[in-house]
């Protein structure tokens, strides 16, 4: 059998990025494990799991307010063609490089104290930079669904709305549901804005700075740990669910 060098050269090369990527996991967390003491007091301090809990709630709420709003607009923009398109996927494009210092200067400016030091402003700072990751992955969706399916489910009598719910939407479900978790992961991701617009409520992400600043790495670390595990944890659920909805 012939050896297939190309493919091999190539899994070496990623390989590379897969290593570099893992390697400050490992590390980190196996120093957690032999730092145990401090582990177990982040996990029995309240201002921790506080912030834990307000990151996972507006984490979890800017995705299902990106999906209600942005899989509608997805479709929108595979499905039609009008004046302007272009500039709309350069609008929805725009939160992915915008410095996040500068996202949470202009939504302060923008809506001023009605958003200072709250989880709508939390909320608010997650949605503006995790949006695109839905609308991309839902306009990519429908854009792999052919079109004549629903034209065929109209001429059987759908309308236009159950033609969408019953065909178009559970054939994009995977590449939404994709989307979905690149949104939660970006929101719950996110500090730099949220510092700026909502100090309080802590979050788990602005909690880590404030323990880096004022008491050092090892009292930062146990925390960190804490919320990659839980952030891992998710995902991989939520990818396991994606992948057994594309195999349905």
């Amino acid at each position: 059998m012939k050896r297939d060098y190309v493919t091999a050269f190539f899994a070496l090369i990623g390989t590379f990025l897969v290593l570099y990527i893992l390697l400050p996991l490992v590390v980190i967390i196996s120093k957690q494990l032999f730092d145990w003491g401090m582990l177990v007091k982040a996990l029995h301090d309240e201002l921790v799991l506080d912030s834990l809990k307000n990151s996972l709630l507006t984490s979890t709420a800017t995705m299902l307010i990106s999906l209600l709003f942005g899989v509608p607009l997805g479709y929108i923009l595979a499905r039609k063609d009008f004046r302007g398109k272009s500039f709309v996927q350069a609008v929805v494009d725009i939160p992915i490089v915008i410095p996040h210092s500068v996202v949470g200067i202009m939504l302060l400016v923008t809506f001023s104290n009605r958003i200072l030091d709250s989880y709508l402003g939390i909320i608010m700072v997650m949605l503006f930079v995790s949006a695109p990751f839905t609308i991309n992955a839902a306009r990519d969706g429908f854009l792999a669904v052919d079109e004549k399916l629903e034209h065929v489910a109209r001429t059987l009598g759908a309308s236009k709305l159950k033609a969408f719910f019953t065909v178009s939407l559970p054939l994009a479900l995977p590449s939404i549901f994709s989307g979905a978790i690149m949104t939660w992961a970006r929101a719950i991701s996110e500090v730099g804005a949220i510092l700026i617009v909502a100090y309080y409520p802590k979050t788990a992400q602005v909690l880590v700075m404030e323990y880096f600043n004022n008491y050092g790495l090892r009292a930062s670390r146990p925390i960190s740990v804490i919320l990659i595990l839980l952030s891992l944890g998710i995902f991989v659920i939520l990818r396991w669910l994606v992948g057994r909805s594309r195999n349905a």
